[in-house]
């Protein structure tokens, strides 16, 4: 056990029995009172974040991470399998821990995945993802006055607003943050 202190932003602490990842943190003292930490956490097992204040009396638990660098390789019933490229280990996650981050998942792409005492707990995006268009309308000639778009859908099938010289077979960089068009690849 651990002084609330202690706590900095990115490590993963235990509360009521779940992994909580710190997002923020800040020490406060008020006046004559006792100091106290303000958190911001996010519950790794279910996704939502929440305030809480811990006093100087408290103690904290902090839980054993690690970081792997995973390479997906595919999906099937079971759920999303990534590779480790080191021990060529085949780690499997299910539907609903991938969640709506399987939009940016591309074959043979590296990607963090955060362990907590040994077992995978969050899939970490990269800011930016590399994806193939599979479908580019036709821009129009004469769009050009403006910075005009178009919608390419990708090979995952995430649509993306791209600039009319793009085309089917490119390979083009996405932002995982608001799926927007970063540049071509």
């Amino acid at each position: 056990m651990a002084s609330p202190t202690d706590i900095r932003k990115g490590r993963v602490i235990e509360l009521q029995g779940a992994p909580h990842l710190v997002l923020e943190m800040l020490h406060r003292t008020q006046g004559r009172q006792a100091g106290f930490v303000q958190t911001t956490l996010r519950n790794l097992n279910t996704g939502s974040t929440t305030t809480t204040k811990f006093r100087s009396t408290d103690s904290v638990e902090f839980l054993h991470t690690e970081n792997h660098k995973l390479e997906y390789s595919y999906e099937d019933s079971e759920g999303y399998h990534f590779l480790d490229p080191e021990t060529f280990e085949d780690t499997v996650l299910p539907a609903e821990f991938v969640g709506d981050q399987k939009a940016f998942l591309t074959e043979t792409q590296l990607y963090d995945v955060l362990y907590v005492d040994g077992r995978p707990i969050q899939l970490q995006l990269p800011n930016a993802v590399e994806m193939e268009v599979v479908e580019a309308p036709e821009g129009l000639k004469g769009d050009t006055a403006s910075s005009a778009q178009k919608p390419v859908v990708t090979s995952t099938g995430l649509t993306v607003q791209a600039p009319l010289f793009i085309k089917k077979g490119e390979i083009i960089r996405v932002s995982t943050d608001d799926n927007s068009y970063l540049g071509r690849a």
